[in-house]
């Protein structure tokens, strides 16, 4: 479940596994539709009688990305045959258009005839009925489609717009010298495309393979004519400038931290870019692997993650991204004034397991803290931009409906009412969905300050003191020392849920507690303590006994696996409380540590083994990336006030 390489320009996304095959290409939406879902576009090189294909055994691969960029800078070696394949690609920044630049490289003393083919094994919308695959003679390409996508691929190089070699299309179609050039077939079909080459001994030559994508013919072939006008190298240049001009907006100086985390930074925001859709859906993850375990994939837009990841390009210094997120919520928001589980890319409603009857009377679907963090996020937005126009047009349609709703959505003790927990797993009366609502609702009362709206601000801000006052009551257990991960009212009874969750962090990260309060001190202390991984990989857990993908019942020492977010969590608390450049040390070896169980191509997975470090899970996880940032961003600032505070010291 993991994709080494990801490239998009946030409408087209092509996903690249560990053996250099395209395993997931999103289009016309980020995260929607996935026309490969998982079946892998492969490579081969014949030689006489020999086929190899570069996902097997005898080919050592390298996957890289070259700084600041999504180019690829990858290798595949075969020592045996004396070959060897560098792939230096990307998505196109201004068109649909997915390319490789492929030198082959003859590490023989002799001369050699080779036919490298490409296979496409394409299920478009995701089902693979009623396809179409055809070649073009005119266009010297092969194209897919079905109803309004369209795949047009091609050989080119910089001086031949046309070294289609041979070509083959049907069902099961396999590389050969004598392919049979069926030009046309439908249903579940797919396509082979094969350039030969003759290479002198040590030597090497290149050409370039490419597909773009579109919704109709017309589209495709005015793509592929610019695309073969520019040529590979000069779009090669172009998204590099592209990208290393993007992350020019940075706010925060990292170059006070090593180049490893200065890349990871940079790297992990080129990542979070190519998981937002243009029409402002932040995808959770994309990759379809995950379908294997649950039948769902990650491809959808949660309210939380979606606000969460804006407030980290806010604070990175790209808050104008975060625009068409806000729009997104706005055009999605439910008439009760809440959002609801997750929606997909399109902004239409997304799968869910949350049911709307809850013993025999309706009971709302939600995770109250994905209504009440757009507005802690949206509050965010406004303290950067400044920009009041922008939140003027949400202030009917978006943020007095979700404040009317966190007011009202209460109990009569003052306490929000039971939804779904951020791990989408228990409902309940969390303590992190308690510190979303305060969170919200202080930016609800700001948002309202702004226009000069009252009733609505006093109404926001009345909540605030007596719900932190009910979550001290309710939800700190006196007795232990620690904020408990929920309380319910079942059938009239009061019932605790004790156990310790990592997501406790909500208490000082949404401004509701002083990150030195004796009581988040305490909580954190134990969190630290209880949910800390004993094993030489080290990192934090979700919570105690943690089911989701174990791999070890000794729960003593691995209480859960070690997660991205949960550890950073817990690096934020230690920044917030630092009051001495010694006091980030910890920080500091915590964020080394995640750039250390990063892949090498620097993708962050959801979650991590407890024994060996492997990926878990999805991957790239879009939060994962987002805390890192969120966090190294919270060290540089804090690092820079304390600096001052020695300066006039």
């Amino acid at each position: 479940m993991v994709r080494h390489i990801v490239l998009g320009n946030q409408k087209l996304l092509v996903n690249i596994d560990q053996w250099l095959q395209v395993r997931d290409i999103y289009f016309p939406h980020v995260g929607e539709y996935n026309h490969l879902v998982g079946h892998a576009h492969k490579i081969a090189v014949l030689e006489g009688n020999e086929v190899s294909w570069i996902n097997e055994p005898a080919w050592d691969r390298k996957l890289a990305y070259v700084n600041e960029t999504l180019v690829t800078n990858s290798e595949a070696h075969n020592t045996e045959k004396r070959l060897s394949l560098f792939f230096n690609g990307n998505v196109y920044c201004e068109d649909n258009i997915f390319f490789r630049k492929i030198r082959v490289k003859n590490n023989a003393d002799y001369k050699r005839t080779l036919r490298i083919c490409f296979h496409h094994d394409f299920h478009l919308y995701g089902d693979g009925i009623g396809d179409t695959a055809l070649y073009h003679p005119q266009h010297n390409a092969i194209i897919h489609y079905k109803r309004s996508v369209y795949f047009l691929i091609g050989l080119c190089t910089d001086d031949n717009p046309s070294i289609l070699s041979d070509f083959d299309i049907g069902e099961h179609v396999y590389p050969s010298w004598n392919l049979p050039k069926n030009p046309i077939a439908q249903g579940n079909v797919d396509s082979i495309m094969c350039i030969d080459l003759e290479i002198p001994a040590n030597a090497e030559t290149s050409f370039c393979y490419y597909l773009v994508a579109g919704e109709n013919f017309h589209e495709v072939y005015e793509l592929q004519d610019r695309f073969l006008k520019l040529g590979a190298d000069a779009h090669l240049k172009h998204t590099q400038m592209c990208q290393r001009g993007w992350l020019g907006s940075i706010k925060p100086d990292i170059s006070v931290l090593s180049a490893k985390l200065q890349e990871l930074y940079k790297r992990s925001l080129l990542i979070l870019k190519t998981q937002i859709d243009k029409e402002g859906a932040i995808i959770a993850a994309n990759d379809s692997d995950n379908m294997q375990f649950n039948k769902d994939t990650y491809s959808y837009m949660w309210p939380r993650d979606g606000a969460l990841i804006a407030i980290t390009l806010i604070k990175a210094g790209f808050y104008y991204m975060t625009e068409p997120f806000f729009e997104f919520c706005r055009d999605v928001v439910y008439k009760e004034g809440c959002l609801l589980h997750k929606y997909n890319p399109d902004k239409t409603l997304g799968s869910s397991w949350h049911p709307w009857v809850l013993h025999g009377e309706f009971s709302l679907p939600i995770q109250e803290d994905e209504t009440a963090l757009v507005l802690h996020a949206l509050w965010e937005y406004y303290q950067e931009s400044q920009d009041k126009d922008f939140i003027k047009q949400l202030y009917p349609t978006l943020i007095k409906p979700m404040g009317d709703f966190l007011t009202k959505y209460r109990y009569e003790n003052v306490l929000p009412k039971e939804s779904y927990d951020l791990w989408e797993e228990r409902r309940a009366i969390f303590t992190f969905t308690t510190s979303a609502v305060l969170a919200g609702l202080i930016a609800a009362e700001r948002l309202g300050d702004l226009f000069h709206d009252r009733e609505f601000s006093e109404q926001c801000f009345a909540g605030f003191d007596i719900i932190k006052k009910a979550m001290i009551t309710y939800l700190y257990n006196e007795e232990k020392g620690y904020f408990r991960r929920s309380v319910s009212f079942e059938k009239g009874d009061l019932v605790y849920d004790d156990a310790l969750d990592s997501s406790v962090y909500a208490l000082f990260e949404f401004g509701v507690f002083d990150a030195d309060d004796p009581k988040v001190v305490s909580t954190m202390q134990k969190m630290r303590e209880w949910l800390g991984v004993k094993t030489d990989i080290g990192g934090l857990s979700r919570y105690y006994n943690d089911y989701y993908h174990q791999k070890s019942k000794d729960i003593e020492t691995v209480p859960g696996n070690p997660w991205f977010v949960c550890t950073l969590w817990y690096a934020k608390w230690l920044i917030k409380r630092a009051k001495t450049i010694d006091e980030l040390n910890e920080a500091l070896d915590i964020l080394n540590w995640v750039a250390a169980h990063a892949l090498s191509t620097g993708i962050l997975s959801e979650q991590i083994h407890p024994y060996t470090g492997e990926p878990l899970s999805v991957s790239p996880l879009s939060w994962s990336h987002a805390e890192f940032i969120d966090t190294m961003t919270d060290y540089v600032e804090k690092l820079k006030a304390l600096n001052k505070e020695t300066e006039v010291e």
